[in-house]
């Protein structure tokens, strides 16, 4: 079992990226997570430096 807050499927903001929108994360290696943000696109987040905040609900 992984240690990681995140798994793929759900949904994420970056919060000092509001401009991105909301994203969802793609997949989850160790402290690297895929995230498909709404105007960003797919991006590579080090959750080790980078807090993602979770986003309730089933997307945008």
């Amino acid at each position: 079992m992984s240690d990681s807050l995140f798994e793929p499927g759900q949904y994420v903001r970056h919060p000092q990226r509001p401009e991105w929108g909301v994203g969802q994360v793609q997949s989850v290696v160790g402290d690297r997570v895929t995230v498909n943000f709404e105007h960003a696109g797919k991006l590579l987040i080090n959750t080790a430096h980078t807090v993602l905040e979770p986003v309730d609900g089933t997307g945008p």
